[in-house]
């Protein structure tokens, strides 16, 4: 047997086992490392705030304490306002329900030649096994709910943990990343680190644009429709579908088409409606254009990130695949190397007379060569 035989086994062996306790740890962490990816785009959004505070003379730390404390008082506010207002609209509906199943009922008699009451319904509604089965998920569900609310609040002040010490100690962590590198490789990561900052500033603010427009936009429906707390309805839609991916749209015409739902029946049916045409109308003409121009990628690209961003990481994912792409797009425009177009009609996209030109070409070429040919002969 070769001497080299037994140490390239033991080498072998050894890299197959850090490879699996690398794949443990990593599959065992990925949930850290994605709170510190989210936290880390979060101190990035916060920067241009924290950064014109600290340049007026205000410590990193205050001004970051302060940024994160506007924003805890405003949501805090907002959700305890609409929690009031959404339970006070409860009461009202479930005050009013047999009214609603009266009027249900009806309707269902006139058209289709029923003989309903309001008292069968309600007997075969709370005997039927679908309900009893559904009453004893939900109470054996109840712990799961906590734990999961827990694990929740939990991850939330891991992220902002992380992204305070982000913006807080912004200067000291880039400093600490540069004292590693050579210099020409601290200038491009400081560069990165400052188009990082630059682009998730504009997919912020095209997210708070989207924010007002949508909504402007449901409130004038509310107005319409005569919906109670229309502006608060209003700044919940626009905020809910803007900055909860993916499952935001659905979560923000939950809420007004319950309260709609409390005033007309049919008023409900319409929000729904409305939220699902408006819906369309952002995703293929307002999201594109707006992100093209504030975050600076092509629509095509903003719409493909958000995809491959769900895809590997979920929710987060979609929520900072525009800003990463975006980027990564500018980083890398610096160090990619441009010539000059031709000017060929086919770039335009005048491919009929691109092929006119390139056959009179070549049948110039074919007299030429025949040409020679004769006189060679």
């Amino acid at each position: 047997m070769p001497r080299w035989l037994p140490r390239a086994l033991v080498l072998a062996l050894a890299l197959y086992s850090c490879f699996l306790l690398g794949n443990w740890a990593f599959h065992q962490l990925i949930g850290l490392l994605v709170n510190i990816l989210l936290a880390f785009f979060l101190a990035l959004a916060i920067e241009p705030a924290v950064g014109r505070m600290a340049a007026r003379g205000m410590r990193r730390g205050l001004a970051t304490f302060l940024v994160f404390f506007g924003v805890l008082i405003f949501s805090v506010g907002f959700v305890v306002l609409l929690g009031s207002m959404l339970a006070g609209q409860i009461v009202d509906m479930v005050e009013n329900f047999p009214k609603y199943l009266d009027s249900l009922i009806n309707w269902i008699n006139v058209n289709f030649h029923t003989e309903l009451s309001r008292v069968e319904v309600q007997d075969s509604v709370l005997s039927s096994d679908w309900l009893q089965k559904y009453v004893q998920n939900s109470a054996a569900g109840v712990l799961d709910v906590s734990a999961t609310v827990l694990g929740g609040l939990f991850r939330l002040l891991t992220i902002f943990l992380f992204s305070f010490y982000f913006a807080a100690d912004g200067p000291r962590l880039r400093r600490a990343l540069c004292s590693v590198l050579p210099p020409a490789r601290q200038t491009e990561v400081l560069r990165a680190w400052e188009i990082a900052v630059d682009k998730t500033g504009g997919y912020l603010y095209s997210r708070g644009l989207m924010a007002l427009i949508s909504g402007v936009a449901h409130f004038i429906l509310f107005e319409i429709l005569d919906v109670p707390y229309a502006p608060a309805l209003a700044v919940w839609v626009g905020l809910v579908s803007q900055f909860i991916p993916t499952i935001g749209t659905y979560l923000a015409g939950a809420l007004p088409m319950l309260i709609a739902f409390t005033v007309n029946p049919w008023y409900a049916l319409w929000v729904l409606c409305f939220v699902v045409i408006y819906q369309q109308f952002e995703n293929y003409l307002l999201q594109p254009k707006l992100t093209s121009k504030t975050v600076d990628i092509h629509p095509a690209v903003a719409f493909g990130s958000v995809i491959a961003g769900t895809a590997l990481l979920g929710v987060v994912g979609a929520l900072i695949a525009i800003p990463a792409v975006a980027t990564l797009q500018a980083f890398l425009g610096a160090y990619v190397k441009r010539y000059d177009v031709t000017d060929d009609p086919r770039v335009h996209g005048h491919r009929r007379y691109g092929e006119a030109v390139v056959a009179r070409l070549q049948k110039a070429l074919h007299h030429k060569k025949e040409a020679s040919s004769s006189e060679e002969s």
